[in-house]
Protein backbone atom coordinates (compact mmCIF):
# COMPACT_ATOMS: atom_id res chain seq x y z
CA UNK A 1 0.00 0.00 0.00
CA UNK A 2 1.53 3.66 -0.93
CA UNK A 3 2.00 5.95 2.21
CA UNK A 4 -0.22 8.42 2.99
CA UNK A 5 1.35 11.78 1.89
CA UNK A 6 2.05 14.34 4.92
CA UNK A 7 -0.03 17.37 5.00
CA UNK A 8 0.80 20.34 7.45
CA UNK A 9 -2.32 21.49 8.70
CA UNK A 10 -1.97 25.03 10.49
CA UNK A 11 -4.92 26.45 12.39
CA UNK A 12 -5.87 22.87 13.56
CA UNK A 13 -7.54 24.34 16.80
CA UNK A 14 -9.64 26.32 14.97
CA UNK A 15 -13.26 25.73 13.90
CA UNK A 16 -12.29 24.91 10.32
CA UNK A 17 -9.38 23.56 11.37
CA UNK A 18 -10.63 20.71 13.57
CA UNK A 19 -13.11 19.51 10.60
CA UNK A 20 -10.18 19.61 8.43
CA UNK A 21 -8.30 17.28 10.86
CA UNK A 22 -11.17 14.77 11.36
CA UNK A 23 -11.88 15.30 7.62
CA UNK A 24 -9.09 14.64 6.17
CA UNK A 25 -7.33 12.06 8.42
CA UNK A 26 -8.21 9.18 6.54
CA UNK A 27 -6.54 9.82 3.99
CA UNK A 28 -3.49 12.05 4.35
CA UNK A 29 -0.60 11.67 7.74
CA UNK A 30 -1.55 15.44 9.38
CA UNK A 31 1.06 17.47 11.30
CA UNK A 32 -0.43 19.54 13.52
CA UNK A 33 -0.19 23.08 14.72
CA UNK A 34 -1.83 26.04 16.32
CA UNK A 35 -0.99 28.13 19.30
CA UNK A 36 -4.05 26.79 21.22
CA UNK A 37 -3.74 23.72 23.00
CA UNK A 38 -4.37 20.71 20.29
CA UNK A 39 -5.09 17.30 22.63
CA UNK A 40 -3.65 14.09 22.34
CA UNK A 41 -2.46 13.47 18.54
CA UNK A 42 -4.46 10.09 17.65
CA UNK A 43 -2.82 7.73 14.69
CA UNK A 44 -1.22 9.24 11.84
CA UNK A 45 -0.85 12.50 13.58
CA UNK A 46 1.42 14.80 15.24
CA UNK A 47 0.82 17.76 16.88
CA UNK A 48 3.48 20.89 17.75
CA UNK A 49 2.47 24.18 19.63
CA UNK A 50 3.93 26.97 17.43
CA UNK A 51 3.25 30.71 17.11
CA UNK A 52 3.20 31.34 12.81
CA UNK A 53 5.43 34.83 13.57
CA UNK A 54 7.99 32.35 14.72
CA UNK A 55 9.69 32.21 11.42
CA UNK A 56 12.34 29.41 12.75
CA UNK A 57 9.56 27.45 14.16
CA UNK A 58 7.49 27.69 10.70
CA UNK A 59 10.24 26.32 9.09
CA UNK A 60 11.07 23.37 10.82
CA UNK A 61 7.03 22.27 11.00
CA UNK A 62 7.58 22.40 7.04
CA UNK A 63 10.50 20.17 6.99
CA UNK A 64 9.48 16.99 5.80
CA UNK A 65 6.00 17.53 4.60
CA UNK A 66 4.34 16.96 1.13
CA UNK A 67 1.93 19.93 1.06
CA UNK A 68 0.85 22.63 3.23
CA UNK A 69 -3.12 23.53 4.52
CA UNK A 70 -3.04 27.22 5.88
CA UNK A 71 -5.62 28.10 8.21
CA UNK A 72 -4.26 29.51 11.11
CA UNK A 73 -4.15 33.31 11.92
CA UNK A 74 -6.49 35.60 14.14
CA UNK A 75 -10.47 36.02 12.93
CA UNK A 76 -11.60 39.10 12.12
CA UNK A 77 -13.59 39.94 14.78
CA UNK A 78 -13.32 40.56 18.89
CA UNK A 79 -16.26 38.82 20.19
CA UNK A 80 -17.26 39.31 24.22
CA UNK A 81 -19.88 36.56 25.54
CA UNK A 82 -20.80 35.96 21.72
CA UNK A 83 -21.60 39.29 20.31
CA UNK A 84 -19.15 41.14 18.33
CA UNK A 85 -17.33 43.86 19.97
CA UNK A 86 -14.88 45.29 17.34
CA UNK A 87 -12.75 44.14 15.07
CA UNK A 88 -9.17 42.54 15.75
CA UNK A 89 -6.59 45.15 16.76
CA UNK A 90 -4.00 45.89 14.09
CA UNK A 91 -0.78 44.07 16.12
CA UNK A 92 -2.69 40.66 16.36
CA UNK A 93 -3.36 40.38 12.51
CA UNK A 94 0.21 42.06 11.51
CA UNK A 95 1.70 39.46 14.09
CA UNK A 96 -0.16 36.23 12.87
CA UNK A 97 -2.23 37.05 9.63
CA UNK A 98 0.66 38.71 7.71
CA UNK A 99 3.74 37.80 9.24
CA UNK A 100 2.15 34.17 10.02
CA UNK A 101 1.33 33.56 6.33
CA UNK A 102 4.34 35.12 4.84
CA UNK A 103 6.50 32.84 7.19
CA UNK A 104 4.28 29.20 5.52
CA UNK A 105 4.76 30.46 2.21
CA UNK A 106 8.78 31.31 2.96
CA UNK A 107 8.87 27.73 5.11
CA UNK A 108 7.11 25.96 2.01
CA UNK A 109 9.77 27.12 -0.69
CA UNK A 110 12.77 26.87 1.66
CA UNK A 111 11.54 22.89 2.19
CA UNK A 112 10.84 22.36 -1.01
CA UNK A 113 7.07 21.57 -0.36
CA UNK A 114 5.01 22.17 -3.78
CA UNK A 115 1.56 22.66 -2.91
CA UNK A 116 0.17 25.64 -0.05
CA UNK A 117 -4.07 25.55 0.70
CA UNK A 118 -4.25 28.96 1.91
CA UNK A 119 -7.11 30.16 3.82
CA UNK A 120 -8.47 33.46 2.51
CA UNK A 121 -11.84 35.06 2.99
CA UNK A 122 -14.64 36.63 1.54
CA UNK A 123 -13.59 39.71 3.83
CA UNK A 124 -11.13 40.48 1.59
CA UNK A 125 -14.02 41.73 -1.17
CA UNK A 126 -16.39 42.38 1.84
CA UNK A 127 -16.84 46.02 0.56
CA UNK A 128 -18.57 45.09 -2.84
CA UNK A 129 -22.55 45.54 -2.25
CA UNK A 130 -24.17 42.08 -2.21
CA UNK A 131 -25.87 43.10 -5.60
CA UNK A 132 -22.66 42.25 -7.33
CA UNK A 133 -21.06 38.92 -7.79
CA UNK A 134 -17.88 39.29 -7.03
CA UNK A 135 -15.91 37.36 -9.87
CA UNK A 136 -12.59 35.41 -9.51
CA UNK A 137 -10.53 38.97 -10.80
CA UNK A 138 -12.59 41.36 -9.06
CA UNK A 139 -9.77 43.52 -7.27
CA UNK A 140 -9.42 43.38 -3.50
CA UNK A 141 -11.83 45.69 -1.23
CA UNK A 142 -11.44 44.82 1.96
CA UNK A 143 -13.39 45.81 4.83
CA UNK A 144 -11.35 44.92 7.84
CA UNK A 145 -7.73 44.84 8.73
CA UNK A 146 -8.60 40.79 8.38
CA UNK A 147 -9.53 41.45 5.15
CA UNK A 148 -6.86 43.48 4.24
CA UNK A 149 -4.39 40.91 5.41
CA UNK A 150 -6.28 38.18 3.72
CA UNK A 151 -5.77 40.27 0.48
CA UNK A 152 -2.17 40.18 1.01
CA UNK A 153 -2.50 35.96 1.45
CA UNK A 154 -3.33 36.14 -1.85
CA UNK A 155 -1.12 38.32 -3.14
CA UNK A 156 1.80 36.78 -1.54
CA UNK A 157 0.55 32.77 -2.72
CA UNK A 158 0.99 34.34 -6.60
CA UNK A 159 4.09 36.22 -5.76
CA UNK A 160 5.47 32.80 -4.34
CA UNK A 161 3.53 30.67 -7.13
CA UNK A 162 5.52 33.56 -9.81
CA UNK A 163 9.20 33.72 -8.52
CA UNK A 164 9.49 30.00 -6.73
CA UNK A 165 6.79 28.21 -8.66
CA UNK A 166 4.95 27.38 -5.62
CA UNK A 167 1.48 25.61 -6.39
CA UNK A 168 -1.13 27.83 -4.55
CA UNK A 169 -4.76 27.44 -4.25
CA UNK A 170 -6.51 30.24 -2.27
CA UNK A 171 -9.79 29.36 -1.12
CA UNK A 172 -12.07 32.16 -0.25
CA UNK A 173 -14.67 31.25 2.56
CA UNK A 174 -17.46 32.84 2.80
CA UNK A 175 -19.65 31.89 6.24
CA UNK A 176 -18.60 28.54 7.51
CA UNK A 177 -21.05 27.38 9.73
CA UNK A 178 -22.88 23.71 10.70
CA UNK A 179 -25.62 25.20 9.66
CA UNK A 180 -27.04 28.82 7.98
CA UNK A 181 -28.64 31.09 11.13
CA UNK A 182 -28.79 34.11 9.14
CA UNK A 183 -30.73 35.03 6.17
CA UNK A 184 -27.65 36.64 4.64
CA UNK A 185 -25.65 32.94 5.12
CA UNK A 186 -28.28 31.56 2.45
CA UNK A 187 -26.14 33.10 -0.32
CA UNK A 188 -22.41 32.16 1.35
CA UNK A 189 -22.75 29.22 3.17
CA UNK A 190 -20.43 26.68 3.72
CA UNK A 191 -20.94 23.07 5.29
CA UNK A 192 -18.47 21.16 6.98
CA UNK A 193 -18.46 18.46 4.93
CA UNK A 194 -18.13 20.39 1.77
CA UNK A 195 -14.95 22.60 3.53
CA UNK A 196 -13.35 18.98 3.83
CA UNK A 197 -14.46 17.99 -0.29
CA UNK A 198 -12.85 21.58 -1.38
CA UNK A 199 -9.60 21.37 0.62
CA UNK A 200 -9.04 17.37 -0.58
CA UNK A 201 -10.01 18.82 -4.19
CA UNK A 202 -7.44 21.81 -3.47
CA UNK A 203 -4.76 19.24 -2.56
CA UNK A 204 -5.36 16.27 -5.26
CA UNK A 205 -5.36 18.74 -8.52
CA UNK A 206 -2.63 17.81 -10.41
CA UNK A 207 -2.23 20.99 -12.47
CA UNK A 208 -1.53 24.29 -10.14
CA UNK A 209 -0.11 27.57 -10.69
CA UNK A 210 -2.23 29.84 -8.79
CA UNK A 211 -5.88 29.71 -8.62
CA UNK A 212 -8.59 31.01 -6.34
CA UNK A 213 -11.64 28.83 -5.54
CA UNK A 214 -15.26 30.19 -3.35
CA UNK A 215 -15.04 28.68 -0.47
CA UNK A 216 -19.26 28.03 -0.26
CA UNK A 217 -21.78 25.08 -0.27
CA UNK A 218 -24.00 24.67 -3.69
CA UNK A 219 -26.38 27.44 -2.29
CA UNK A 220 -29.36 28.24 -4.91
CA UNK A 221 -29.19 31.63 -4.06
CA UNK A 222 -24.90 32.01 -3.89
CA UNK A 223 -23.73 35.21 -4.39
CA UNK A 224 -20.57 33.62 -6.14
CA UNK A 225 -19.67 32.32 -9.38
CA UNK A 226 -17.02 29.55 -9.43
CA UNK A 227 -15.41 28.10 -12.43
CA UNK A 228 -12.50 27.00 -10.72
CA UNK A 229 -14.26 24.87 -8.40
CA UNK A 230 -15.83 22.60 -11.22
CA UNK A 231 -12.44 22.08 -13.25
CA UNK A 232 -10.87 21.14 -9.52
CA UNK A 233 -13.84 18.75 -9.31
CA UNK A 234 -15.06 20.06 -6.79
CA UNK A 235 -18.84 19.39 -6.18
CA UNK A 236 -21.13 20.30 -3.49
CA UNK A 237 -23.47 18.58 -1.74
CA UNK A 238 -25.10 21.02 0.39
CA UNK A 239 -27.92 23.96 -0.17
CA UNK A 240 -28.26 26.52 2.32
CA UNK A 241 -32.23 26.76 0.97
CA UNK A 242 -33.34 23.87 3.11
CA UNK A 243 -33.10 26.08 6.23
CA UNK A 244 -34.53 29.07 4.23
CA UNK A 245 -38.53 28.29 5.82
CA UNK A 246 -37.01 27.59 9.38
CA UNK A 247 -34.91 30.83 9.57
CA UNK A 248 -38.13 33.19 8.09
CA UNK A 249 -39.91 32.24 10.83
CA UNK A 250 -36.68 33.42 13.42
CA UNK A 251 -36.72 37.38 13.91
CA UNK A 252 -33.60 36.78 15.20
CA UNK A 253 -32.27 35.70 11.90
CA UNK A 254 -33.08 38.68 9.86
CA UNK A 255 -30.76 41.53 8.08
CA UNK A 256 -31.01 43.42 10.81
CA UNK A 257 -28.44 46.53 9.91
CA UNK A 258 -28.19 48.71 6.78
CA UNK A 259 -25.08 46.79 6.12
CA UNK A 260 -25.83 43.26 6.61
CA UNK A 261 -28.12 43.98 3.35
CA UNK A 262 -25.81 46.01 1.60
CA UNK A 263 -22.47 44.51 1.74
CA UNK A 264 -20.47 41.16 1.51
CA UNK A 265 -19.21 41.97 4.73
CA UNK A 266 -22.57 41.93 6.52
CA UNK A 267 -22.13 42.88 10.29
CA UNK A 268 -18.11 43.48 10.32
CA UNK A 269 -18.83 46.09 7.50
CA UNK A 270 -19.93 48.41 10.33
CA UNK A 271 -17.44 48.05 12.42
CA UNK A 272 -15.38 51.55 13.21
CA UNK A 273 -17.54 52.95 10.22
CA UNK A 274 -16.83 56.50 9.14
CA UNK A 275 -17.39 56.40 5.48
CA UNK A 276 -20.18 57.23 2.72
CA UNK A 277 -22.30 54.43 1.72
CA UNK A 278 -23.11 56.37 -1.53
CA UNK A 279 -19.39 56.77 -2.48
CA UNK A 280 -19.50 52.69 -2.14
CA UNK A 281 -20.99 51.63 -5.43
Amino acid sequence: MKDKRTVLLTGAAGAVGRVLRDGLKPDYSLRLTDIRELGEPGPGEEAQAADLSDAEAVYRLAEGVDAIVHMGGVLGAVRENGKMVGESCWEDVLRSNIMGTYNVFEAARRAGVKRVVYASSIHAHGYYRRSTRVGLDSPPRPDTRYGLSKAFGEAAGRYFADKYGLQVVALRIATFKHRPTLMRDLGTWISPGDMVELVRCSLEYPDTHFDVLWGVSNNTRSLYDNPNARRYGYFPKDDSEQYRAELLKDPAAADSNEFERLFHAAHLAASEWAGDVSKIT
